[in-house]
């Protein structure tokens, strides 16, 4: 019972140590990841079944600790533009692009598996980071102006990006995020007959975020918009999985995770000058995932597919979008728009992920995978999710394994997120004078700038280890 406390606070220690990862974790562990995240109905680790079937944990029994550390980097560009006379009286058309200049993160992973041989209970205990996003934009430096607001000589307009000018010049100026979701999941698996089992998952969820500027919150009209201290929730959840396993050549998986949900974020702000900003409350849960999953096993093969349906849709912070509005003092019909954004108005999103896995040797396994996802963000509402960048739609991995001793076994992999089309939209501002007239709620209720284009595109590289550990 004491090692069993010690080692859930080590979990929790652990935990605590994730960093900015990238939207939806494909996979967690080298094994999974490897596999392109695939593992709903094919159980080649237990890290892999607690995060997409834990019914899949059935097959194991004993003692056993992995230990899983990554470096990822992440490479998001951020463009704009804007037509010509824009800004000024014969102004010239205005371009520019920006790259992020967060760098590299470490994301830890932990989990402790135990059962008896022959018994029908399996359990689980693990702290993943399932979620997160994080960008850094910095402030655009090559301005039409100096401070004083007279003209730069040296100003080049064809390397000059708008989105990134500071507020006062209608720019959002640095643009930061930083969100991380940790999951505390225990994990029950029963060995319904010799082919299937079911699997039952409570979880404990704890997201953390930071955000320069705070889309969320109203703006000042003369301090802009104002940026949030570290403001964290907590949430809970579940998921359901069922596996089956003919003993021969195929296994099937399904499984189930419910939204999990959260208390509202309450951010704390304060003006870029350092005064004090009201607070603004916003809740962001996480959305429900169906999975369906296939595996072959024949002597030295493995194959694993799974297919997920991510339900953006439905989930509180991704379900709505555009700009909230204040009826006190417009229109009673349509109200006028605060400059408050809504939400990020993502559709739901599949995810295909395969892998295959040849053994060279009983203790020497080599692995492939392959990702594919569809983009969550539409092209028209890119401009709301310019703070999270989720466009990597395909990702291939390459891994192996190595069975050091009847204890230690170690696995690594590295990942390769490509850099596709991205996402490509319009430039958006609910005041007036962004179309020289009053805002026009029925026919442009986004405020869209005619001749205006934002854009974004990202790769992403990973590499990571994983230690099992058998205590017995």
């Amino acid at each position: 019972m004491k090692n069993n406390f010690l080692l859930f606070c080590m979990l929790i220690v652990s935990g605590t140590l994730f960093a900015q990862s990238g939207h939806i974790m494909q996979g967690i562990g080298a094994v999974n990841m490897s596999m392109g995240g695939a593992a709903t109905g094919q159980s080649l680790d237990f890290n892999g079944a607690i995060l997409w079937n834990p019914a899949g944990i059935a097959k194991y029994n004993g003692s056993e600790i992995s230990l899983s550390v990554g470096a990822f980097s992440a490479s998001p560009t951020l463009k704009s533009s804007l037509p010509s006379g824009m800004m000024f009286p014969g102004a010239p058309a205005v371009k520019g692009t920006t790259n992020d200049d967060k760098g590299m993160s470490i994301l830890p992973a932990i989990a402790y598996l135990w059962g008896k041989e022959g018994s029908k209970h399996t359990f689980a205990v693990s702290a993943f980071g399932i979620s997160g996003f994080g960008v850094k934009f910095p402030q655009e430096t090559n301005l039409p102006v100096d401070n004083s607001g007279n003209p730069n000589p040296n100003w080049n307009p064809n390397d000059s990006n708008p989105i990134n000018y500071p507020q006062n010049m209608r720019g959002f100026g640095l643009v930061e995020s930083n969100y991380m979701l940790l999951q505390i999941s225990f994990t029950y698996a029963y060995q319904l007959s010799e082919k299937v089992s079911l699997g039952f998952q409570p979880n404990f969820n704890y997201e953390a975020i930071k955000l320069s500027p705070n889309p969320i919150a109203t703006p000042d009209m003369i301090k802009g918009y104002p940026e949030t201290d570290n403001t964290s929730a907590m949430g809970y959840g579940a998921q359901f999985g069922i596996y089956y396993d003919s003993g021969k050549l195929l296994k099937l998986g399904a499984s189930y995770k419910t939204k999990q949900y959260f208390n509202e974020f309450d951010f704390k702000q304060n003006y870029l000058d350092g005064s004090d900003a009201p607070n603004a409350t916003f809740t962001m849960n996480y959305p429900a995932i169906w999975s369906l999953g296939m595996g072959l096993s024949c002597k030295k093969l493995d194959f694993a597919f799974d297919f997920r349906y991510v339900d953006y849709e439905n989930t509180e912070g991704f379900a709505e979008s555009g700009w909230s509005l204040n009826k006190d003092t417009a229109s009673p019909m349509f109200g006028y728009p605060t400059g408050s954004v809504k939400g990020f108005g993502w559709k739901s999103m599949t995810i295909l992920s395969a892998g295959l896995q040849y053994r060279i040797k009983d203790n020497l396994p080599v692995r492939f995978g392959f990702t594919h996802n569809s983009s969550p963000i539409k092209d028209e509402l890119a401009f709301f999710s310019i703070p999270a960048t989720a466009v990597v739609q395909d990702a291939a991995q390459i891994g192996f394994g190595y069975k050091i001793n009847n204890k230690f076994e170690l696995n690594l992999v590295y990942h390769k997120g490509f850099r596709g089309k991205g996402v490509k939209g319009t430039l958006l501002d609910p005041t007036p004078q962004a179309f020289g007239g009053p805002w026009d709620a029925t026919n442009n209720p986004l405020g869209a700038i005619p001749g205006t284009s934002v854009s974004y595109d990202m790769d992403t590289s990973m590499f990571q280890f994983t230690l099992n550990y058998k205590l017995k």
